[in-house]
């Protein structure tokens, strides 16, 4: 059950530590200051979770989460840079943040369905960021 826990907690860990990259790669990209804010508001939530869980980890590990690595970042980058080449509109960068969070969405759900035994405080932070990305889509979808 330990290496569930810890599994749990380093997947939504890349989940919340990718979520905040691409918003501070999109947000470079951003002149609507509206979408501007919803961002920062949402950067916020992934910034909760990421907190949550750094807190909760030291009960399972004395080592420190797994974080994505340099290459996947720089891929994310990458990836921003070259979908927005040609559109850069906010209609643009909300669509690749919510390709960005339904796969955090799906990994989400996958590991709810498949850890039915994972500790009650590492469920609760699972599902407040599944919660917290679903919202996150309505949200976004306003800027389509």
């Amino acid at each position: 059950m330990e290496n569930q826990n810890l599994n749990i907690l380093d997947e939504v860990n890349k989940g919340t530590t990718m979520g905040m990259e691409a918003i501070d790669i999109i947000k470079e990209k951003v002149t609507d200051n509206t979408f501007k804010e919803v961002l920062n508001t949402e950067y916020g939530k992934y910034e909760k979770i990421y907190d949550r869980i750094n807190d909760l980890y030291a009960q399972y590990s004395d080592k420190d989460p797994h974080e994505p690595g340099a290459m996947t970042k720089m891929m994310t980058w990458y990836g921003i840079q070259m979908r927005t080449i040609t559109d850069d509109t906010t209609s643009k960068l909300s669509e690749l943040l919510m390709q960005g969070t339904n796969m955090g969405i799906i990994e989400g759900r996958r590991l709810l369905n498949h850890n039915e035994h994972a500790a009650p405080d590492v469920k609760s932070i699972l599902n407040d960021f599944v919660c917290m990305q679903e919202d996150s889509v309505e949200t976004l979808k306003k800027y389509l």
